[in-house]
C-alpha cells in the first residue's frame, strides 16, 4: 500500500517514514530539503526533492496513493513575525496544493499535521477543539488556515480528511540549532551542551504540554486507519501535561539567565479526550525519561 509524507525528511516526518516502511508500506517522501535532512529518510522509502507548491509534481507522485500525511511547513511562531509573506505562502498555499493533488490523484485519505498556535491565548484549559482559535501569530493562523481547508475539501470535493494538532514536540531529531525558531527544550540541552546559562524569556512560568514523536507517529497511524474520522475532523494530539519553561531548566539543571519576554501564548495544555474517543489514542511517553533520553 502506497503512502506519501510531505516533509518527510523532517523530525517528525523522517520518524513516521521509519514507522511505516516498519509497517510494510510503500513510503515516498516529498521534502524539498530546506529544513529537513536526506540522511533522515529511510532507506528503504523513496525520496521526490521537491517543492509541495508544485502542484503538478505532486499530482505524478500522489497517484495511486492510500494516504498523503501532509508534514511539509515552514514552522515556529517567531519565524513566521519575521517573515509572514514567505511561511504565508509554503503553510497556506503549500496546503492548498497538497490538497489538490490530493484531489485530482483520488488520494483515499489526508491526515493534516496541524498545530496547537491556532489557540492562542485563551481563558480556559485544557485546550478543547470546540474553542474558538485566537491566534496570536502569522504561524498559528497560517496551521489554522489549513485546517479550514482541509475540512472544506471533505465538504466540497468528498476528499477524506483529519487535522491533527500537534502540542510542542520534542524527541529524537530534533532541531537544537534552529536559532531563535527552536523550540525551548532544544535551546536549554544546546545551551547544556556548549556550558552556556540556559536563556529563559520573561518569568519562565509559561508552560507547554510536550508530547513525544514517537506519540504523535502512533497518533497518525491511528489516524490513517480509523473509521471514525476524515471528515475534516479537528483533533489534539497532546500529552495532557503542562510544565513550565523553569520545571524543564530545573529537569535538565544548571545555570539561567532571564531575557525579555515574546509574543507567544502563556499556556497550552491539551485536552486528548477527543483522540481517545475517535482514535482510541493516549499518550504513553514519559516527559523525564524522554528528556533523559536525549540528554
Amino acid at each position: 500500500m502506497k503512502i506519501v509524507i510531505t516533509g518527510g525528511a523532517g523530525f517528525i516526518g523522517s520518524h513516521l517514514g521509519d514507522a511505516l516502511v516498519e509497517g510494510g508500506y510503500e513510503v515516498h517522501v516529498v521534502d524539498d530539503l530546506s529544513g529537513g535532512k536526506k540522511e533522515n529518510v529511510n532507506p528503504k522509502a523513496t525520496l521526490h526533492e521537491k517543492d509541495i507548491r508544485d502542484t503538478e509534481a505532486l499530482r505524478g507522485i500522489f497517484k495511486g496513493a492510500h494516504c498523503v500525511f501532509h508534514l511539509a511547513a515552514l514552522p515556529r511562531v517567531q519565524r513566521s513575525i519575521q517573515s509572514p509573506e514567505l511561511t504565508n505562502d509554503v503553510n497556506i498555499n503549500g496546503t492548498l496544493s497538497v490538497l489538490l493533488a490530493a484531489r485530482d490523484s483520488k488520494v483515499g485519505r489526508v491526515v493534516y499535521s496541524a498545530s496547537s498556535s491556532a489557540y492562542g491565548d485563551q481563558e480556559k484549559m485544557p485546550l478543547r477543539e470546540d474553542f474558538l482559535p485566537n491566534p496570536k501569530s502569522p504561524y498559528g493562523l497560517q496551521k489554522y488556515v489549513g485546517e479550514l481547508y482541509a475540512k472544506v475539501f471533505f465538504e466540497v470535493y468528498g476528499l477524506q480528511t483529519v487535522s491533527l494538532r500537534y502540542f510542542s514536540v520534542y524527541g529524537p531529531r530534533f532541531s537544537l540549532s534552529d536559532g531563535p525558531y527552536t523550540l525551548v527544550l532544544g535551546k536549554f540541552l544546546l545551551q547544556k551542551r556548549e556550558g552556556t546559562p540556559m536563556t529563559i524569556t520573561g518569568d519562565g512560568e509559561q508552560t507547554r504540554d510536550f508530547t513525544h514523536v514517537r506519540d504523535i507517529v502512533r497518533a497518525n497511524l491511528l489516524a490513517m486507519t480509523s473509521d471514525n474520522v476524515g471528515k475534516g475532523e479537528v483533533i489534539n494530539i497532546g500529552a495532557g501535561n503542562a510544565v513550565s519553561v523553569n520545571e524543564i531548566a530545573k529537569i535538565i539543571g544548571g545555570e539561567t539567565i532571564h531575557i525579555a519576554p515574546r509574543i507567544e501564548p502563556k499556556h497550552t495544555l491539551a485536552d486528548n479526550r477527543r483522540a481517545k474517543e475517535l482514535l482510541g489514542w493516549e499518550p504513553k511517553e514519559n516527559l523525564i525519561l524522554g528528556i533523559k533520553e536525549l540528554m
